[in-house]
């Protein structure tokens, strides 16, 4: 499984952390930026390649990072095919995962330490689509209304 990492300024620090999580647990990362603290950076510039890179690889995830996590969250959400979720707690990222087939996940650094964007990220990661016939069909509406506008 492919991640793909994305921050500004605001999470550059977060995101370094859960990068060595990540490599440590042996996964396959892509840091797309920031690369330096820069405050004068905007999220945008990052996040966005981020979601493209998971709208390229459908078996990818992508985890994005900033101050709320909600202009990181809504950036993703432009990219055809993404279905980003601001992570705050186990239950919201188990079911964006098991209903929605959330493929991007983001954090606020304002709101969520360490351990706790690590707990939500090893659910995000672990939890499985449920693949049951409403939630498909869900997920379909959201595709049919996606492509009215790209």
């Amino acid at each position: 499984m492919k991640i793909y990492l994305g921050t500004d300024h605001a999470g550059f620090e977060l995101k370094e952390k859960i990068k060595s999580f990540l490599l440590e647990k042996s996964f396959d990362i892509e840091d797309c930026g920031a690369f330096t603290f820069d405050k004068n950076d905007d999220y945008p510039d990052f996040i966005s390649k981020a979601a493209i890179k998971v709208s390229q690889n459908s078996s990818s995830f992508g985890i994005v990072f900033g101050k709320s996590g909600a202009g990181e969250c809504i950036t993703a959400n432009k990219i055809k095919g993404i279905r980003a979720i601001l992570g705050f707690s186990v239950e919201n990222v188990k079911l964006a995962r098991e209903h929605n087939d959330a493929n991007v996940l983001s954090f606020g650094s304002a709101f969520v330490d360490e351990e706790v964007t690590k707990n939500l990220l090893t659910i995000f990661l672990e939890t499985k689509f449920t693949n049951e016939e409403r939630h498909i069909r869900r997920i379909n509406k959201i595709t049919e209304i996606e492509n009215l506008w790209h």
